[in-house]
């Protein structure tokens, strides 16, 4: 591992268990480093995190164990592996001696050009060795396309495209898997990987064409960004890998938060649920384990699930997008977020938070350190994004609900909406129009005229304006008949 203290620059990376030496710029990512190590098996597809021809796996800590992640290695930082196990198509099997997954895949037909396989057998081996993939195995698929036998969920996949052999005997070989075998060593290989508190600071020197740092406490990090304005802040890096690859960007000071402990909690109180912001999205799912159900229904819809592995509520908050997912459902959820700098903190809502296109409350010299959710959640809600491909795309109109009916009266109405105007919003109007209302069709109707007037939406290639106003004016007839199907989500 990269020492500060013996002032070794660079980063020590364990790639198909051999020790590799990294001292690039820290623009440099993951997919790069690796193809200049001759493991070509990674390729570039998209450089934006949409293809997944080059995933790789990484152990990352998970209570007791680490577990086996696959993760995007166009967006990496290759920094951000210091100290880290990294495992590649070529470190899981040998032509003589194939992985298990990669004997299925060739049996079965899943590969023809063979451009976008590697990428696949990484995914798909992060899923054949997931611990709680054994309890969830049944004796017939469920009824849905998602589950198979041995319970394999195919969500797993949902990153990865593949445009010549299809997808049916992908799923096959996903399907025919068995368990790991005892004597599997890479089943036991996370057992070697860093603790959550000792990851590799990846320290690198400081000049052009620039800094990685990774701190050890969030004391230090909040001083760094004090004493050193413009420092770009990474986290999954899903956003800023794509900047690197597309438009090329840089930076003298990148500050990796992705490993703060004093970000990475999850506390439930009387009041609130308090998420950690450097938490991946997966960590959180796993985690909250259906607690919150409307958070739930984005985790899904979210990306993919190689995003959603390196992906953060921080992150997607910070970066002010009007068309990110989670800033819809959190608004829905009444959330909180909680800023940091050196000289304190301050709590602030997140219907206050954005201020214009991509612009923010948040200064330079502050971290979003958590997200807070108030208790008791509402009983009722729903989110509805609409997009040009059911999973791994963006979306044109994001609605979330958040509903309390009592004695058939509407109590409580919270409506977050993306993709309508310049930043993520509340819908107000919509909301103050149904307070007290009967819990109706005839009410969602009434109200939906409202909701579409709701937001300044534009025409572009995603959708046109008529549209998006359509979709906003459906919105909440499209809740009730779904709560009244028994198809919605309860808290």
């Amino acid at each position: 591992m990269a020492s500060e203290a013996a002032g070794t620059p660079g980063c020590t990376v364990t790639v198909n268990q051999q020790a590799r030496e990294f001292t690039g710029p820290p623009h440099t990512n993951a997919l790069d480093f690796l193809r200049g190590l001759g493991l070509t098996s990674c390729k570039e597809g998209c450089a934006e995190g949409e293809c997944g021809a080059c995933a790789i796996l990484v152990a990352r800590p998970d209570g007791e164990r680490p577990r086996w992640i696959a993760v995007n290695a166009c967006l990496l930082p290759a920094a951000a592996l210091d100290g880290q196990h990294v495992l590649t198509a070529e470190g899981l099997g040998t032509v003589r001696e194939p992985h298990p997954v990669q004997r299925e895949m060739a049996e079965r037909g899943g590969s023809q050009c063979g451009y976008c396989t590697p990428g696949f057998i990484c995914a798909m081996a992060a899923e054949y060795y997931r611990p709680e993939r054994a309890e969830e195995q049944v004796a017939e698929a469920p009824g849905h396309h998602a589950g198979g036998p041995n319970g394999f969920d195919l969500h797993a996949l949902s990153g990865n495209l593949c445009r010549c052999t299809g997808y049916r005997p992908i799923r096959d070989a996903a399907f025919a898997l068995g368990m790991p075998e005892p004597e599997d060593q890479l089943a036991q290989a996370p057992a070697t990987a860093p603790a959550a508190t000792d990851y590799g600071r990846a320290d690198t020197p400081a000049g052009d064409p620039g800094r990685y740092r990774r701190p050890a406490t969030l004391a230090e990090a909040l001083r760094i960004l004090a004493e050193e304005p413009g420092t770009r802040v990474v986290a999954g890096a899903t956003d800023w890998g794509v900047e690197v690859n597309m438009k090329f960007a840089r930076a003298q000071s990148v500050l990796a938060i992705d490993r703060l402990q004093e970000l990475r909690r999850v506390v439930q109180t009387d009041d609130c649920l308090e998420l950690g912001a450097a938490c991946t999205l997966s960590e959180l799912e796993r985690v909250l384990a259906g607690r919150v159900p409307l958070l739930s229904l984005l985790w899904a819809n979210f990306a993919s699930r190689l995003i959603r592995n390196s992906a953060t509520l921080g992150g997607n908050l910070g970066t002010g997008s009007p068309i990110g997912d989670s800033p819809p459902v959190l608004l829905a959820l009444d959330a909180q977020l909680v800023l940091a700098c050196s000289a304190g903190e301050r709590v602030v809502p997140l219907d206050e938070y954005f201020t214009g296109y991509r612009q923010t409350v948040r200064r330079p010299e502050e971290l979003i350190t958590a997200v807070r959710i108030p208790l008791p959640l509402a009983g009722l809600v729903s989110f509805q994004k609409v997009a040009k491909r059911r999973f791994d795309d963006i979306s044109s109109t994001a609605v979330a609900l958040a509903f309390e009916v009592d004695a058939g009266l509407i109590s409580r109405a919270r409506i977050g909406l993306g993709g309508v105007a310049a930043i993520p919003l509340r819908a107000t109007a919509a909301e103050q129009a149904l307070v007290g209302q009967a819990w109706s069709e005839e009410t969602m109707r009434g109200a939906g005229g409202i909701l579409a007037a709701e937001g300044t939406p534009l025409d572009d290639h995603r959708a046109s304006a008529a549209y998006r106003q359509a979709m906003l004016g459906s919105a909440l007839e499209r809740f009730f008949a779904q709560q009244d199907s028994g198809t919605g989500a309860g808290a």
